[in-house]
């Protein structure tokens, strides 16, 4: 008899490793800008990029539809999803809804334990944003990792499970809007200063007015957005007699229209 090969439990791990390494490499990518929103994921070229297998891709590529960082085209593969005006307004005024209703629970419930965390956050968010005028491009990936510690530990004191799932997809789905907002310097705007506000009236335990600076916060990036995806419209808007080709120059973002 012909003893049949089976995958041992070092294979499954390997297997595992793979999988989670794409994945990230490929969510990295697309939060960045690396992969422009719209852009078609050609596999094989990942395939060879990332040194993995079909199957392996496919499953990285599988977990990013579901968090709706790519999009599925039937037979045809896959492409980065797009980005537009009305969709992160949308996405604006849910998470807005769901973070002010966690900030309001956690505030009224937060203990010595919870300020401490706030606190902690606010140090380490603060240190990062010293440094954003010189260099936003450069640090952005600490910033980010930073502001997510800090908006969490905010609400870290909230008894819901579901305001807690609902809110990180809602703040994973405006990465890649926040970070177009955080590179663009030439729009004013003090980041800063809206965490101090916020952070000040959570440790003070005046509800109605962290939740409205969060608010005010969580619509200032879509202010700055907004403003910075019309102005890149308009200044790549296609001229009578240009191609296709010529219309949007490489690194520019791709903004559907609404």
């Amino acid at each position: 008899m012909t003893e049949r090969s089976q995958d041992t439990p070092a294979d499954g791990e390997r297997s595992r490793t793979l999988v989670e390494s794409a994945y990230s490499s490929l969510r990295h990518e697309i939060l960045s800008g690396h992969l422009k929103p719209g852009a078609k994921l050609r596999t094989e070229e990942l395939r060879l990029r990332y040194k993995i297998g079909a199957s392996t891709l496919r499953e990285a590529l599988t977990r990013l539809l579901g968090e709706a960082l790519v999009t599925a085209e039937g037979q045809r593969g896959f492409r980065v999803a797009p980005i537009s005006l009305s969709d992160f307004s949308d996405l604006t005024n849910v998470r807005k809804m769901i973070e002010t209703e966690a900030l309001r629970q956690s505030v009224l419930a937060g203990d010595e334990a919870w300020e401490g965390r706030v606190v902690a956050a606010f140090y380490r968010l603060s240190k990062v944003e010293e440094r954003l005028a010189e260099s936003a491009q450069a640090i952005s990936n600490d910033f980010e990792q930073r502001n997510r510690d800090f908006h969490q530990a905010l609400i870290s004191a909230c008894a819901s499970p579901w305001l807690h799932r609902l809110n990180a997809m809602l703040y994973q789905q405006s990465e890649r809007y926040r970070r177009i907002s955080l590179v663009n310097r030439d729009v004013p705007r003090d980041v800063h200063a809206e965490h101090q506000a916020i952070y000040e009236a959570a440790l003070v335990r005046d509800v109605e007015r962290v939740c409205r600076l969060t608010g005010e916060h969580i619509d200032n990036t879509l202010s700055v957005v907004r403003q910075v995806l019309t102005r890149d419209a308009a200044v790549h808007e296609p001229k009578p007699g240009r191609s296709i080709r010529e219309r949007t120059p490489a690194g520019k973002h791709a903004v559907e229209k609404i």
